[in-house]
């Protein structure tokens, strides 16, 4: 069975509360909350539970699995002023498909990833902003480009016509805490900024850790749960 929708009255209530602790913490960190995007990642949940956030005023949505993307975004094409962010790891395979979707992709982190995108674009596309996912840990398992590669990968990426390259995104590791690691984010998009200007933009902090992120810098935050409420079991 589909999941009910959710009332209305909770989405907003949460959506309230969320963005109250985010101006909170644009103010303990001197800054605007004007300066951060706010993105909802509507995981699992139904394209209904977007409309409803529409209806909201929310127009940045997030989304993982480049299946239930491309459907959600199908689905909703009607809501031309939805800006869709692709946050999840990317198989090059899929890059036509995450391409035809897609307003921001945060999770370019090689190379080949990049040229497919690229080569994706249909013709006179307009440019497609990315952003440089970073690892911040030593497993190579996870996903995001290592600091030492990631110069090397702004130029490469820098270089295609049709990416245009924004900035950073990284995901805090669970063992270290979310303040320790999000403090390597301004060094990691000074290295970037060094090949593009103005690639200022830093993708950082979710439900657990968005204020964190604020505090260093973030300029988009992805947060699901605290919005949307708990994700719907798959059968």
């Amino acid at each position: 069975m589909p999941p009910s929708p959710e009332p209305a009255s909770n989405l907003a209530a949460r959506l309230a509360d969320v963005d109250a602790r985010i101006a909170a913490a644009a103010a303990a960190a001197g800054r605007e909350p004007s300066e951060i995007t706010r993105i909802v990642v509507t995981k699992f949940h139904p394209a209904s539970v977007v409309r409803e956030l529409y209806g909201l005023g929310v127009r940045d949505v997030g989304e993982n699995r480049q299946q239930e993307f491309s459907v959600k975004a199908a689905e909703l094409e009607a809501l031309r002023d939805v800006r869709w962010h692709f946050i999840g790891q990317a198989q090059t395979n899929k890059a036509r498909a995450i391409r035809a979707a897609a307003s921001m992709v945060h999770s370019v982190d090689r190379s080949r990833l990049a040229d497919a995108l690229d080569a994706a674009a249909p013709a006179d596309a307009q440019q497609l902003d990315v952003l440089l996912q970073v690892n911040l840990t030593d497993d190579p398992g996870r996903g995001g480009v290592h600091a030492a590669d990631l110069e090397r990968l702004a130029t490469h990426v820098a270089g295609l016509p049709t990416l245009r390259v924004r900035g950073i995104m990284a995901v805090a590791p669970l063992d270290v805490p979310p303040a320790q690691a999000f403090a390597r984010l301004p060094g990691l998009s000074d290295t970037v900024r060094g090949v593009v200007p103005d690639a200022t933009w830093i993708s950082a902090g979710m439900t657990a850790d968005f204020a964190e992120a604020i505090a260093v810098g973030a300029t988009h935050l992805r947060i699901g749960s605290a919005i949307t409420g708990p994700r719907p079991e798959r059968g």
